[in-house]
Formats: structure tokens, sequence, C-alpha cells
């Protein structure tokens, strides 16, 4: 249950290409959400990362969510 559940979070997170690229064509969209979603993400794969035991499908279904998000912000300034 936990990859898969890691997987449906990795697409979500990769569903924000369409979004960037409309920002970088110009068609400019909120950064609110894609950067609350990158902090979040981050916060994740922090409790992830630094358990004794590291929690990898915590940490590899967030990354995504890390770096896409703040592209995604970035890119809608």
């Amino acid at each position: 249950m936990g990859w898969i559940a890691t997987c449906t979070a990795m697409l979500m997170y990769i569903s924000y290409f369409p979004q960037i690229i409309n920002n970088i064509h110009g068609a400019k969209s909120g950064f609110l959400q894609p950067m609350v979603a990158a902090i979040n993400c981050t916060l994740w794969v922090s409790y992830g990362f630094f358990q004794e035991k590291k929690d990898w499908p915590i940490v590899i279904a967030n990354l995504p969510g890390v770096i896409f998000g703040a592209v995604a912000a970035i890119t809608a300034l």
C-alpha cells in the first residue's frame, strides 16, 4: 500500500508540468498553492529522512513535490 501511495503522490506532483510550461509561456497562475505544496513536501521529506529507520516511501513520494512545487511557484511570479 505504501508504494502505491508513493506512485500516486509522485504523479500528483508531476502534474505541475503543464502549469510550469504555461507560466514560462506567459500564462501565469497563482504561486501560493504550489509554494505551500513545496513547503509541505519539504517537511515530509525531512520527517521521512531523519527517522531512525529512514522511511523511503515518504521521502520518495514527496521529493517531486519539493522540486516541482518550487519550480511552479517560482515561475508563477
